[in-house]
């Protein structure tokens, strides 16, 4: 479904849900959004029209995955995907994902993931998927430093609906994908792997090196020791 102006495609995509109005693989494509969500309460700021602004109904007991982050990371790789199809990789760079939900290019921000579920007791029954990638935007917010678009990297100008549908069926292939081969390919293509970073955990900032996203989730690093960091604990420094 394209809808001109919305609030956010997740809220939009939640309200179905609880309605009994959706089903397994419904999109939901967005023009504009006024309160679009990004992680830790953020909000995600688009330009009208320029942009993929994508919600994605997924009904666990139609997929493979049996937990959210092994969600996560197929709908991760398809984003993967996407870039790689229209951007690609040369000497200049190539697309990468960053722990736990952000697509980069260049050390610059592509574009995030923001999945929420519904629970019912201990039991998995719906996940939205929101997916923003920036497309054919080439001025941003002076409070977004990293920024970086389709049209800027390729000098290209893309039919954001095109590409918004094309995301749709690659999500639901990698769905159906197992999760020991998902996990591989997202720590293949993990941004700043065996590269020292900087990062935050409450208000102490630290150098340690990227070794892989573990099966559970957790970010695993390695200074003078193996330390292994959950969704929320750390923020990376740029």
């Amino acid at each position: 479904m394209v809808l001109d102006n919305v609030d956010s495609t997740n809220n939009y995509a939640m309200e179905k849900v609880h309605a009994g109005m959706a089903k397994h693989g419904d999109a939901y494509f967005a023009h504009e959004q006024t309160n679009g969500k990004g992680q830790r309460g953020k909000t995600w700021h688009t330009n009208k029209g320029e942009n993929i602004i994508l919600t994605i109904v997924l009904e666990p007991t139609a997929i493979r995955l049996l937990q959210p982050f092994h969600l996560s990371v197929a709908v991760a790789l398809a984003c993967y995907d996407l870039l790689k199809i229209h951007v690609g990789s040369d000497a200049s760079g190539e697309p990468k994902i960053k722990w736990p939900n952000d697509l980069y290019w260049c050390d610059r921000k592509a574009g995030g993931i923001l999945i929420e579920n519904v629970l019912r007791g201990k039991e998995w029954k719906w996940a939205i998927a929101g997916i923003g990638i920036n497309v054919n935007q080439t001025e941003f917010s002076q409070e977004i430093v990293n920024a970086v678009s389709l049209k800027q990297i390729t000098e290209k100008e893309f039919d954001t609906i095109d590409l918004a549908t094309q995301l749709q069926g690659l999500i639901i292939k990698r769905a159906t994908q197992s999760f020991d081969q998902l996990l591989k390919e997202y720590n293949t293509h993990l941004y700043k792997r065996n590269q020292v970073v900087r990062l935050k955990q409450n208000d102490k900032i630290f150098s340690t090196t990227v070794k892989e996203v573990a099966a559970n989730g957790e970010l695993v690093c390695f200074s003078d020791k193996e330390q292994r960091f959950g969704f929320g604990e750390i923020e990376w420094v740029i």
